[in-house]
Parts: structure tokens; C-alpha cells; sequence
């Protein structure tokens, strides 16, 4: 009896040390509630043109931010790679595929050296996709608090702002299903969460919906009979020469909602009314939208990120032009 007591303590107390190790061991994030709170108070709109560096991949490519800074007539800099995670960009000895291609432009400058100068006011960035294995493999929340330390250590008063991508057309989850449930399960839920959580003083990282605003603009369009010929998410991304459709990277069309997205967070402004004819980076025109398919994006955008708390803009916000 007396040797079952003490098998039965043995247990207890292996099975107490055990969840002790899982509770001492599991990472520290905010809760959606506690997420909730960090937001309840907006970000004040930047008083004239920001000063914005763009970290990240193909998925911010070049003439993304060519676009927004036509747009906003701000300055803006940029290191990219393809598909790279931020702790790629974080450790110098870790390769970064496509540097050389992503980077020879005007508008390159080391992402360490530029946010250590000081010289910016808003810092834009991304994890790679896929946002599973950034979490699981390549330590995304890490980094993202790396990164975010540092550009506030130059810098107390940079507008950080976390940039929310998609999946291929082919993800086999579902690409509209992915970008419906992602942000709460992985861009919000634990890269927001567990770097807010270790910056507790520090304000918020805000979003930039790119995703759910493509969601919801694919679905206006999916559910009409298409405007000014787009009829479907497939007319938002690139194609090779042959024709054959590129799954994750956007074309013209779809770099412009991308842009105005940005436009609309980093100004807490609605884009409806901005001009639609563009340039691309090397200075060519960009294929531009029709002036209806122009007005339902702009539209779609301020729709989408004035409605989420995390975007920083106030719920229920005056349209101001």
C-alpha cells in the first residue's frame, strides 16, 4: 500500500513538474482580449508625407511602393529578398535569395543601417509565406520583436506597421479560407500577440490588411458580373509570358489595391478619389484599373480598414479627401 502512495506521489508530482515546465516554457502572448485593449485607443494621423521603409520580399516587390509613393508624394526605401524571412533579413549570415535582383534599384538601402539612422517615420513589414513555417521554423515572432526594438531604439516615435499578405491560389486549404481565418490564427494571433506581449510598454504594432481587403474585393467582384472586364481573384495576379498563371505574385491591377491599402492605413485616409494611373518602378506606366473598377477598390479599402481596430484608424471614421 505504503509503496502504491508513493508511486501514485511520484506521479503527481512528475505530472505537476511537467505542466510547471509547459506553463514556465510556453510562450508569452497577449490574449485576444488583452490584443483588444492595445487597440482601443487610434493612432493620430501623421500630420504630412511619411518617410517609410519597406521590409520584406516579392510579395512588397518594387513597384508596390513606387506606387504608394506616387500617391502619398512621400520618400521611401526598401530591402527585399525572395520569400525571406525576417530572420534572414535579421542575421548577416544567413543568405537571402534574390537580393541582387530585389535590390537594384534607387530606392535599396540595408534595412539595419537605415532604421539605426533614425531618418524614418514608418517602418512596413512582412514575414515570408508561408506563415505556418515562418511561426514553426524560422522563428517569426522573435524576429518581428528584433526588428521592431530596433527601429524604436533609433527611433521612439516610428509608426511600425506589420503588412498581412495571402497564400497561392492554390493553397489547398483554401485560398479565401486562408485569408478569412489567418489573421486571427497567425498574423494577429501569434506574431502580434507574443511581440506585444514582450514589448509591453512600447506602442502597438499596427496592420495593414492586404489580405482581407483582396478577400473582400474578390468577393464584390466574384459575386457581380465583374467590372471594367475583372471578373475574378485570377485578374489580380500575373502571368507568364506563355500565358500561365502565377499563382502568389500580383500584377498591376493587383499591386494598386495593394498600394492603396497602404495609402489608406499609413494616412488614416479614404483613397477614394486618388488617381488610378500609375507609374511602375522603372518608370513605365503600370496598366491601370478602369474608373469604376478604380472607385471599388478605393472603396473596398477604406470599407475594410476602417472597420479593424488594429489598423489604427478610428471606428467609424470621417472620409476625409
Amino acid at each position: 500500500m505504503r509503496g502504491k502512495r508513493s508511486l501514485f506521489a511520484g506521479l503527481v508530482a512528475v505530472g505537476c513538474g511537467a505542466l510547471a515546465w509547459i506553463q514556465f516554457s510556453a510562450p508569452k502572448a497577449l490574449t485576444p482580449e488583452q490584443m483588444a485593449a492595445r487597440y482601443e485607443t487610434p493612432l493620430s494621423p501623421p500630420e504630412g508625407p511619411l518617410n517609410v521603409f519597406h521590409l520584406g520580399h516579392s510579395l512588397v516587390g518594387q513597384d508596390m511602393p513606387a506606387m504608394l509613393a506616387q500617391l502619398a508624394e512621400h520618400s521611401h526605401a526598401s530591402q527585399l529578398g525572395w520569400g525571406t524571412p525576417l530572420r534572414a533579413h535579421w542575421n548577416a549570415d544567413e543568405p537571402i535569395q534574390g537580393f541582387e535582383t530585389e535590390n537594384a534599384h534607387a530606392h535599396y538601402r540595408d534595412a539595419k543601417e537605415a532604421l539605426s539612422s533614425g531618418d524614418f517615420d514608418a517602418f512596413v513589414l512582412t514575414e515570408m509565406v508561408e506563415i505556418e513555417a515562418a511561426i514553426a521554423h524560422f522563428d517569426a515572432p522573435l524576429y518581428l520583436e528584433k526588428w521592431v526594438a530596433a527601429a524604436r531604439d533609433a527611433n521612439p516615435d516610428i509608426r511600425i506597421f506589420l503588412y498581412e499578405t495571402w497564400h497561392e491560389l492554390t493553397d489547398p486549404q483554401g485560398w479565401m479560407y486562408r485569408l478569412d481565418t489567418d489573421p486571427a490564427k497567425y498574423w494577429e494571433g501569434v506574431l502580434l500577440a507574443r511581440t506585444m506581449a514582450e514589448l509591453p510598454d512600447a506602442s502597438p504594432v499596427y496592420v495593414i490588411p492586404a489580405g482581407r481587403v483582396m478577400a473582400e474585393f474578390v468577393r464584390r467582384i466574384e459575386d457581380s458580373e465583374g467590372v471594367d472586364g475583372v471578373t475574378s481573384r485570377k485578374d489580380l495576379f500575373a502571368r507568364a509570358e506563355d500565358g500561365a498563371l502565377d499563382p502568389i505574385h500580383i500584377n498591376d491591377l493587383g499591386a494598386y489595391l495593394v498600394a492603396i491599402t497602404h495609402f489608406a492605413v499609413l494616412y488614416q485616409r479614404s483613397p477614394v478619389g486618388l488617381p488610378a494611373e500609375l507609374l511602375r518602378a522603372d518608370g513605365m506606366a503600370a496598366t491601370a484599373p478602369g474608373p469604376d473598377l478604380a472607385r471599388l477598390m478605393q472603396q473596398t479599402v477604406w470599407d475594410v480598414v476602417s472597420s479593424l481596430p488594429v489598423t489604427g484608424i478610428p471606428q467609424n471614421a470621417v472620409v476625409l479627401q
